[in-house]
């Protein structure tokens, strides 16, 4: 690990344009490494996708940390295997419901190795809680980190969790991963598939719906099966988002927004975060990452032809899932933001996509 003068020698610089993205999944790669020695945030790594000095060469503006605890302590491969490569297409059944106290306990480590990191990072690094906090990260260099839940699991149904970690500082909430628990069901890993999967809400998750838009807790509808969203859509006063999806048009994953759930995004002013995995970029579907960065460009520019550039961003998935060759890890994103350029993306549109219409949603979420 670096010491604190190592790390006060990492003189940010504040790039041309900086990067905010919609998810990763570093904390849970840090908290479970698997088989490999774990690896230090501080340090440079050839290991995993996200470390400090990484990002900090990449432009990496932060974005949301999500938590996704794993079907048991010792299995953290799921977060990033996904399914094998195959000319026909794949189809991995849900898994069960976890348990709500291991779910519980699981989330509260992983929060804490998230607080510890801000604590060590010596200033840059922060979990921001308001509006104001993530703005001024950005425009000073430093990481503004959003701890972000992805599934609902260590919520109880009577919601009182909900309130003990929005005051330690959740900020944003994905009601599934893919799999069901008390507020509804995601969509099982398939292709070719539609996100029409099964039932809507619970009226346990239309009141976390309620909820969140009382508190402020933006709402993240990636994982979460097509009936499931349009429950959502109905009941949410606050503009839909969904952290790390792509265009169902271009790849029929589950996992991907039909056109109707697009235009429903763009309606409510939101934001959809285009995930840089393989296998949801694809016309194929393919767990290949011999994908060149033009599949990433083609998801955001027909999401901006359909909703307008004010409501796509990114939405990575680093360190959960099989990025494109090109794109290694976060110290490559410019090379992704020079393939837009290149594709004819103005810089203001450029602007919008990296950074700025995740922090408008999300200021306009949080209402502080």
């Amino acid at each position: 690990m670096f010491s604190s003068d190592a790390i006060d020698r990492m003189t940010p610089t504040i790039p041309k344009m900086p990067v905010f993205d919609g998810h990763n999944d570093t904390l849970v790669a840090l908290h479970l490494p698997g088989d490999e020695a774990p690896r230090s945030f501080f340090e440079r790594s050839d290991r995993g996708h996200i470390d400090l000095p990484r990002a900090l060469e990449g432009g990496f503006a932060g974005g949301l940390f999500g938590i996704c605890v794993p079907p048991t302590p010792d299995m953290h491969s799921f977060l990033g295997s996904g399914p094998p490569p195959s000319d026909a297409g794949y189809d991995v059944p849900l898994p069960p419901p976890l348990d709500h106290a291991y779910a519980k306990d699981m989330t509260v480590a992983v929060m804490a190795d998230l607080f510890r990191l801000e604590t060590e990072s010596g200033g840059r690094m922060k979990v921001v809680r308001t509006a104001r906090e993530m703005q001024t990260c950005v425009e000073d260099g430093f990481i503004a980190a959003v701890l972000h839940f992805e599934g609902a699991e260590a919520i109880d149904d009577g919601l009182d969790a909900l309130h003990a970690f929005y005051a330690a500082g959740l900020r944003s909430l994905g009601i599934v991963w893919s799999r069901p628990n008390a507020f509804a069901t995601g969509v099982p890993f398939r292709f070719p598939g539609s996100p029409d999967t099964g039932s809507g809400l619970s009226d346990a998750g239309r009141e976390l719906v309620r909820a969140c838009n009382e508190l402020g807790i933006m709402l993240d509808l990636a994982h979460l099966n097509e009936r499931g969203f349009w429950d959502v859509a109905a009941l949410s006063d606050a503009p839909l988002a969904v952290t790390h999806a792509a265009a169902h048009a271009l790849c029929p994953s589950t996992r991907n927004l039909t056109d109707k759930q697009l235009d429903a995004v763009g309606a409510s002013g939101g934001v959809v975060g285009v995930a840089f995995h393989v296998g949801n970029l694809r016309a194929d579907g393919r767990q290949d990452a011999d994908t060149p960065l033009s599949e990433i460009v083609r998801h955001v520019d027909y999401i901006a032809r359909r909703i307008g550039i004010d409501h796509v961003a990114f939405g990575s998935d680093f360190d959960g899932a099989i990025m494109p060759a090109e794109l290694g890890d976060v110290a490559a994103l410019p090379t992704l933001v020079e393939a837009m350029r290149m594709h004819g993306f103005e810089e203001s549109d450029l602007r919008k996509v990296t950074h700025e219409n995740w922090l408008r949603v999300l200021e306009q979420t949080w209402k502080s």
